[in-house]
């Protein structure tokens, strides 16, 4: 089936993109029941129609998502770069990138994530972790479409941030997302728009360790394509003290959020370890 997406012209993919993202919405589907319930917590400023909407546009650009990552993976690089419609920051990315001491990309999960990483590995060297899907076959095809600009995928172990570690002492790239949600053991809370959220502690160490840099990284769905974004991320980041560092990487993701909140991953249970007596539904 996702082969069969990856045939769709990128216009017609996001037409039946919104059309099945709106059926998530209607049968109130898992995904948005998770994304109003964390939409809800993050947004209560709004009010309930206008939070109502935000979970509706956000299935409608989910179901883009699930057209469009197949799209990327079949077409890469060269078709993934004519889609670039704009970049916001270029003078950023270049100048983080020109830095021998190398480049964190922050990537939050908002818009498409895989683009940012395409495009960026065709700039320079880039290491990234990999955690392979479960199906072999579709294990196959995103590795290959991610190793053929270049980019090196190392597990999601400790022999793999040690890659990384040594990829940065290179003055290389690698790009991270940040707003998984890590194990008790890799991660900390930390306030992220307005909630105490366990926060990854692995940019955090490779900072310390690698004396590295941090910028913020996106791709916003456009007509026709995306707009990249590259932007500052607070100094804070770089402090030595871990509470000041990871509050200023939430910080990050927040002004990424802003961006266009649509388009961030909601549906994802991010904010899983919530106060006793309230309920996701699910």
């Amino acid at each position: 089936m996702l082969r069969l997406f990856s045939w769709f012209p990128l216009s017609v993919g996001r037409l039946k993109g919104r059309c099945l993202g709106r059926l998530v919405f209607a049968l109130n589907l898992k995904p948005a029941r998770i994304a109003r319930f964390n939409i809800d917590r993050c947004y209560s400023d709004l009010s309930s129609k206008e939070r109502v909407e935000l979970c509706k546009l956000r299935m409608m650009h989910l179901g883009q998502s699930a057209f469009e990552m197949p799209k990327v993976w079949h077409k890469g690089n060269p078709w993934v770069t004519q889609k670039i419609i704009s970049i916001e920051g270029l003078d950023l990315f270049k100048q983080s990138i020109s830095d021998d001491r190398g480049t964190i990309l922050i990537i939050p999960h908002q818009g498409n994530w895989e683009v940012v990483g395409l495009w960026a590995s065709q700039m320079q060297a880039m290491t990234s972790l990999y955690d392979p899907p479960r199906l072999e076959a579709l294990e196959s095809w995103i590795k290959s479409a991610r190793e053929q600009s270049g980019a090196v995928l190392v597990p999601t172990n400790i022999r793999g941030v040690a890659a990384l570690a040594k990829a940065l002492h290179r003055g290389e790239m690698t790009g991270i997302l940040p707003d998984q949600h890590p194990p008790a053991s890799g991660g900390r809370l930390a306030p992220l728009l307005g909630i105490e959220t366990r926060t990854m502690t692995l940019i955090y160490k490779l900072l310390k360790k690698s004396g590295a840099q941090a910028i913020m990284a996106s791709a916003l769905r456009v007509s026709g394509g995306w707009t990249l974004h590259f932007t500052h991320v607070s100094n804070e980041i770089y402090s030595d003290d871990e509470a000041t560092s990871l509050a200023a990487l939430n910080k990050g993701v927040e002004d990424v959020i802003a961006l266009a909140p649509d388009q961030y991953q909601w549906e994802y249970n991010r904010f899983r370890e919530i106060p006793l007596g309230e309920s996701i539904h699910d």
